[in-house]
Order: structure tokens, then sequence, then C-alpha cells
């Protein structure tokens, strides 16, 4: 098991940015691929981004593809998801994710979860 914190969140006006992190201890943090994913009040849980184990490899959502960019730093057991040009419609509270299998897109594969961040963007 890997244990998961979010911070970064906050509330912005569209066209602006925010940077998540995601802070994990436990387990080997090295070993585990990571995902960020997103919840809006009365919606399915939807996937944002993910990234490989080495960070080589990585797979967004086509609604925030060119927007937002997923990343890690092993070294600080730390993944990040920086958000750019920021719509009202990315409002949501933001979970990372982490899983030894590989890089996926569906919440189900996951089974370590961080309490998730509040992301607020204003028209």
């Amino acid at each position: 098991q890997v244990q998961l914190v979010e911070s970064g969140g906050g509330l912005v006006q569209a066209g602006g940015s925010l940077r998540l992190s995601c802070a994990a201890s436990g387990r080997t943090f090295s070993m585990f691929a990571m995902g960020w994913f997103r919840q809006a009040p009365g919606k399915e849980r939807e996937f944002v981004a993910a990234i490989t184990w080495t960070g080589g490899r990585t797979t967004y959502a086509d609604s925030v593809k060119g927007r937002f960019t997923i990343s890690r730093d092993n070294a600080k057991n730390t993944v990040y998801l920086q958000m750019n040009s920021l719509k009202p419609e990315d409002t949501a509270v933001y979970y990372c994710a982490a899983q030894t299998s590989g890089i996926y897109t569906i919440p189900r594969r996951y089974d370590n979860w961080g309490q998730g961040t509040q992301v607020t963007v204003s028209s």
C-alpha cells in the first residue's frame, strides 16, 4: 500500500493555472504508475491523466490534452498535475491514484487513492 496526499487546489479564474501535487509515502513510490482523476458534483469520477513509473509515457483525457501536464519526481515521491488555461468545466475534486500494473484510464484499476483536493474555476 501507498498513502497519497493531494495539495494545491483552490479557486482560480477561467484562463488561470494551478499545479496540483500528490505526495506519496509507504511502499517504494517508483514502483507505481500514477493517475489523476476528477469528480464533479453529481457526476462519475473521470480520468484526467496518467504516467508510468519511469515517467517515460503519459496519457491524457481528450478534454485536457494540450492544457494539462502530468509529471513525477521519484526522488521526492511526488506526482504533479500542471493545469493551464483552466475552464469552469474543470471544476471538480481532483484525486491522485496509484497502482503497480501499468498505465490505465479506468478508476477501478487503481487500488490506492488520496483524499482529493478541490479545484474551482470561476467564469
